[in-house]
């Protein structure tokens, strides 16, 4: 059995410790915002925080989870109001398919906890690792600026 906490509530889970983080996120716990793209964690697809720190779910090990914290993208915000880098990319219109998104919204979140006020060159580079298949990099760089104003 491995225990976790995910976006803030403590969970058990007995699947295989070696199984792929997101595969239990969305399988055990039905959390379908983050998603699986590349599978060897270079798209960003699949990112989501671990103790803070962006990580690739799809080539994380549960085990590697063991007493630790996970926020994915529906835990980016409690309750009812959206993170504001949510509410940026929508009022800037930032989305175009989406697929992207979850994991730009965890990289661009923990980019704001770390450094409030990035410049434009730092922002480009926390969603480096984040690959998008419509170009939308530009207006979500500039959503996320817009959070830093």
């Amino acid at each position: 059995m491995t225990r976790l906490t995910v976006n803030g509530t403590p969970v058990e889970v007995t699947t295989d410790p070696g199984a792929p983080l997101l595969d239990v996120l969305r399988g055990e716990l039905g959390l379908a915002g983050t998603r699986f793209g590349c599978g060897e964690g270079l798209c960003g697809a699949c990112f989501v925080l671990l103790d803070e720190r962006v990580v690739a779910s799809c080539d994380t090990p549960l085990s590697a989870a063991e007493g630790r914290e996970v926020v994915t993208v529906e835990g980016l915000a409690p309750g009812e109001e959206l993170h504001p880098v949510q509410r940026a990319i929508l009022e800037e219109q930032a989305g175009q398919c989406g697929y992207c998104l979850s994991g730009m919204m965890i990289s661009a979140a923990a980019l704001l906890a770390s450094e409030p006020r990035p410049d434009e060159e730092a922002v480009v580079a926390a969603l480096d690792r984040n690959l998008c298949r419509c170009g939308v990099h530009r207006r979500i760089v500039r959503a996320v600026l817009k959070v830093a104003e």
